[in-house]
């Protein structure tokens, strides 16, 4: 791919210059000093506007999903009476409808508007997450679960699709990496907004650890009534883009093929999710998104029983497993704007599965608590990198709209189902401290994703090549339609 026009975050545009381009006549064909001046704005109007809404929809979906642990921990295991053993089976139903929902929600997304579909699972989810403090047996929270699964499930996917529509393939990657990577934060605050919310144990007759589902709760409820008025449907109608800015955006995201030139195409067609199935690159990706899953739900959930395993105790325990995630964080940011710049999202996933691989390699292979420790910031830093980068190379790969969003549901999925596998696997299959059969199932998937990775490369790389003889041969209106990514006037990025 090609790089940037302009670098992300370059500040140095005149607002003048800016003033005279927007109140010049409109035009379909603006000069490329005007091009110029729409290139530096428009992205940012996006930046300020879109992305930090979708960042905040996934940061409170990780303290709605995972705020059960501080709730057990303030008293919710002893007042229902449940075990360790039911305890990771209510984990592992709230993701059973997370597969359930991920493809039909993506389907309907552009159908229903995302600027409806998105605020309502988030108000939805609220409310659900909210009831949880009302539960008094073990059945009422399984029930809880499974309904909050229920709602959150497309979110992800619903996210990824969302973004793809607003910004050009090779600027995508960063975005997506912005609103997951700020989902590894939800660590660092939702154990200290838990004891606060904590010290309300008493008030209205409930204890502490209900408050903690209904603050919590009742915030997502009313972000999500707030987010209907404020999230854009598409680009096309934004409200905050003038009439030029909404033409440039238009025909750069159709010359970088993030939206099909004719809307036509991006009609419902269970064609289109069969071809998304059987397409090569989604295969490949979606093998690779189940290791990483695990890798990440797994890392995720248990990396700091895993320090505490290490001998770490205390306070200490917990902010010894901090550092890997800012790591892991930083790594994200800064090989998404790499990744973006040279188009490499193969080579950014094969170098941090390789980091995966040396992590888990040195827990596996030292007993040594220094060295298990500093493995961390190799397995959680790679397997943190490597998750926008194939979410990003499938979004990138994938046309038109309806083979794009079902592609992006069958890999989140795949993801899920990793996760699943990761709950029980560190849960209970393989104990700490040494985590034996786990570490080295966790090696293989690495081995894997380099595999898979580097197979991936070889194949678009081989389609491009064949993509550019036909472009020789032939001219763009003696193509079929309805070819999509498969058109030789669609380059993969590699």
């Amino acid at each position: 791919m090609g790089g940037f026009e302009t670098k992300l975050g370059d500040l140095s545009f005149s607002f003048p210059t800016y003033m005279n381009a927007l109140n010049k006549p409109d035009r379909d064909d603006p000069s490329e000093q005007d091009s110029a001046v729409l290139e530096d704005v428009v992205w940012r109007k996006f930046d300020t506007r879109v992305l930090p809404m979708c960042t905040a929809f996934y940061l409170i979906s990780f303290f709605d999903t995972n705020n059960i642990g501080n709730a057990l921990v303030a008293g919710m295991q002893t007042a229902l009476k449940i075990s360790d053993y039911q305890f990771t089976v209510a984990l592992t139903l709230t993701f059973v409808p997370f597969i359930v929902m991920e493809l039909p929600s993506n389907l309907i997304l552009k159908r229903v508007g995302p600027d409806r579909m998105l605020p309502a699972m988030v108000t939805m989810w609220g409310i659900i997450a909210g009831m949880q403090g009302l539960v008094t047996s073990y059945t009422g929270l399984i029930l809880c679960r499974l309904v909050l699964g229920l709602t959150q499930g497309g979110l992800f996917p619903g996210l990824v699709l969302y973004l793809s529509s607003f910004y050009p393939r090779e600027r995508l990657q960063i975005r997506i990496t912005t609103f997951f990577a700020a989902a590894s934060l939800t660590g660092a605050f939702s154990g200290l907004l838990a004891a606060a919310i904590t010290h309300m144990d008493g008030i209205g007759g409930k204890p502490g650890w209900t408050w903690i589902f209904f603050v919590e709760g009742m915030f997502t409820f009313l972000f999500g009534i707030v987010s209907f008025f404020v999230l854009p449907r598409s680009p096309e109608t934004a409200g905050f883009l003038s009439s030029e800015e909404r033409r440039y955006v238009v025909s750069k995201l159709k010359s970088s093929k993030a939206i099909s030139e004719d809307e036509r195409k991006d009609d419902f067609s269970w064609i289109e999710v069969l071809r998304a199935f059987k397409s090569p690159q989604v295969l490949l990706l979606s093998v690779i998104t189940f290791f990483n899953g695990t890798q990440l739900l797994g890392l995720a959930v248990f990396e700091p029983t895993i320090v505490a395993g290490l001998g770490y105790t205390g306070n200490k325990a917990q902010l010894m497993s901090v550092p890997p995630f800012v790591l892991a964080f930083l790594a994200s940011v800064i090989s998404a704007f790499v990744s973006d710049r040279y188009g490499c999202r193969g080579l950014t996933m094969i170098f941090f599965s390789l980091w995966c691989l040396i992590g888990f390699s040195m827990f596996y292979a030292s007993t040594s608590q220094h060295v298990r420790y500093a493995s961390l910031f190799f397995s959680v830093t790679g397997t943190y990198a490597i998750a926008p980068a194939g979410v990003t190379w499938i979004v990138n790969n994938s046309a038109p709209h309806i083979r794009r969003a079902s592609s992006v549901a069958f890999a989140s999925v795949t993801s899920t189902v990793g996760g699943i596998l990761a709950i029980w696997l560190l849960g209970s299959l393989s104990p700490g401290p040494n985590y034996t059969t786990a570490t080295i199932i966790l090696m293989v998937m690495s081995i894997g994703i380099v595999v898979l990775a580097s197979l991936n490369l070889f194949y678009l790389s081989h389609q491009n090549r064949a993509k550019a003889e036909t472009r020789l041969s032939m001219v763009k209106g003696e193509e079929p339609e309805h070819l999509g990514d498969r058109s030789a006037w669609f380059i993969y990025t590699l």
